[in-house]
């Protein structure tokens, strides 16, 4: 294939969700800072592309189109953080076969910077989950899943930091209730804690103490439910006060653009999820200016 219709058919199979209204080129010159968060959830251990016979998906997706797409953004914007939303494993032979190793493996290749943890990604057990985490040069994130008493303490945190251009990036992990979804022999004595408080705590810690810039939160609650009781994005949108983006997964949802809604304080927070199986690449833009924050003219309280 030449290199023109390589990149004109990798370009077709993901969605760039750009929202930022000026070009790449134009930020420096106007003195704003610029960060791109690339994001995927739900890739299911979708390695290769959908066979040319899919009735729906044929010939989309595959890791080395992400590979060469988040390579182009990285190249024209350095300042680029690549984060997955959980339910990395399950779904083909390649999980039945490496038990999650080629996902990590591929997943360190790419550089992604941090991850959640979705209840797929224990379905070969917690101590199956344990035994890929040497392949993960990545962040694994859960302020709400308590691991004290199982093998996998110390090996995930509530959230990270990252720095990008002299701003501090801090980013959290919230997980879903595994009661019903996992059996109880796969976790073990990982307690699950309301994930309202804990992305409370956690956005306020990245905000009052580590004094972050942006703060993001890797969501496997969801998106919607009819029963507003049950945790969700939309949810935890209305809750938040200092998170400025939530990148969900778990319900499969492929949203067009990310959507704004409003937090406790009456700002801005952005939602979004990239639908499954890494047919699509979120992306979405960040301007900084003069102790404001703006995504595709949405002003962001900071």
């Amino acid at each position: 294939m030449k290199r023109r219709d390589f990149l004109r058919n990798t370009a077709a199979t993901s969605t760039l969700l750009t929202l930022g209204g000026l070009g790449l080129e134009s930020c420096s010159s106007l003195g704003k800072k610029h960060v791109t968060i690339l994001h995927t959830n739900d890739v299911h251990s979708h390695i290769e592309p959908f066979p040319s016979s899919h009735s729906r998906w044929a010939n989309l997706g595959g890791v080395a189109r992400r590979a060469d797409l988040v390579a182009k953004i990285r190249n024209e914007n350095p300042n680029t953080l690549l984060l997955d939303a959980g339910d990395i494993f399950q779904g083909t032979p390649f999980f039945n076969f490496y038990g999650g190793e080629l996902e990590f493996k591929l997943m360190s290749k790419l550089k992604y910077d941090a991850a959640t943890i979705g209840n797929h990604d224990f379905d070969n057990g917690i101590d199956g989950l344990l035994a890929q985490v040497p392949h993960a040069s990545f962040q694994l994130l859960s302020a709400n899943y308590d691991f004290s008493n199982t093998v996998m303490d110390g090996f995930v945190k509530p959230y990270s930091i990252f720095n990008l251009d002299g701003l501090k990036i801090g980013v959290y992990g919230i997980g879903i209730e595994l009661d019903g979804l996992v059996l109880k022999k796969m976790y073990k004595e990982t307690q699950y804690l309301n994930p309202y408080e804990l992305a409370l705590d956690s956005e306020r810690k990245l905000k009052e103490e580590e004094n972050c810039d942006l703060i993001i939160c890797l969501s496997h609650l969801g998106y919607n439910y009819q029963n507003p009781e049950r945790p969700s994005d939309t949810q935890l949108a209305k809750r938040t006060e200092h998170t400025h983006l939530i990148i969900g997964g778990h319900t499969h949802t492929f949203l067009e653009k990310p959507e704004v809604h409003t937090n406790k304080a009456g700002n801005s927070v952005l939602v979004n999820q990239v639908g499954c199986y890494g047919i699509h690449l979120g992306r979405i833009d960040f301007y900084f200016e003069s102790g404001k924050v703006t995504s595709n003219g949405v002003s962001i309280q900071v």
